[in-house]
């Protein structure tokens, strides 16, 4: 049995017989990603007001990888563990395919990124909102553990390069 089986069926089986902890994922699973995509127009707008010079630059860099993602995620087309397995995820999904890279990891890193490139400890504090956002991916059965590191190092290698070398 592969250690993806393994960590997909004791993280489904662990949640569909713990309600606080299932409860507690799912606020990670839905609010934290809404939490970031609520965060970054408002550091839009103060991009706006007070940051005129890099407003270009705190678009362009996660819409251009936003689109990347989207685009592997067809030409690869990965089953996702649900659907490889057999086996309903934690929360009820639909999606067939495009399992890797994990599209939210991938956004939620590079916001991070871009809100360290303005605050430091306000990208601290969404770099960890990114991580539990990249690891409830996994616990809830959408995704693989390769999945999130991919999208994990595709946010910090281009929030890295676009942000700070360029």
């Amino acid at each position: 049995m592969s250690i993806n089986r393994v960590i997909f069926e004791k993280s489904v089986d662990f949640f569909a017989e713990n309600k606080t902890a299932r409860y507690t994922l799912h606020f990670v699973y839905k609010a934290l990603p809404l939490l970031m995509l609520a965060a970054y127009p408002l550091l839009l707008i103060y991009a706006f007001f007070f940051l005129r010079g890099e407003l270009l630059r705190l678009t362009l860099v996660p819409l251009g990888v936003y689109v990347a993602v989207a685009v592997l995620r067809i030409v690869i087309n990965e089953k996702r563990p649900y659907e490889k397995y057999g086996k309903p995820s934690v929360f009820q999904k639909d999606t067939n395919g495009k399992s890797f890279p994990s599209r939210h990891t991938a956004s939620a890193f590079i916001i991070s990124f871009a809100f360290l490139y303005v605050n430091v400890p306000l990208g601290i504090a969404f770099t960890v909102i990114s991580a539990l956002i990249a690891v409830s991916r996994i616990l809830a059965g959408a995704h693989y553990v390769h999945d999130v590191i991919a999208g994990m190092a595709i946010g910090i290698v281009c929030g890295f390069v676009f942000f700070f070398l360029i």
